[in-house]
């Protein structure tokens, strides 16, 4: 859900995104919330983050407290690196709409700090 939200705030970004432990496909419930704000993220895979070791980022933003932990050292030039810790919500247990809940809270969570980082973290830094 980052990918997609932070290319739709910024369109002119090169935005990667890899996971320590990918799923074989982008969860179904994160394909539909993102839709519910207007994202058609379909053509999205999962990747693992190793095959980003070694490449130069301005930017790693880590989104879950388990990938803090877990991330590779990036061999790459990295500008800045920046956490924010958001729940998985593929772990999340409950009902359907409990589950659906939590995937929509994450979403806006994601959305929140990466409107922030745009407009704080961007800003000024554009040619």
């Amino acid at each position: 859900m980052a990918e997609a939200i932070l290319r739709r705030l910024d369109s002119s970004l090169v935005v990667s995104s890899a996971g320590t432990a990918p799923a074989q496909q982008v969860h179904p419930l994160a394909l539909r919330v993102l839709e519910e704000i207007g994202i058609r993220h379909h053509d999205g895979r999962p990747k693992h983050v190793d095959q980003f070791l070694g490449q130069a980022f301005d930017y790693v933003i880590t989104v879950c407290d388990h990938a803090k932990e877990t991330c590779p050292v990036f061999t790459g030039a990295v500008g800045k690196r920046l956490h924010a810790g958001f729940d998985d919500p593929a772990s999340a247990r409950g009902t359907d709409e409990e589950i659906l809940a939590q995937f929509r809270r994450v979403r806006d969570e994601i959305g929140e700090f990466f409107q922030t980082f745009v407009r704080t973290e961007l800003k000024g830094h554009r040619t």
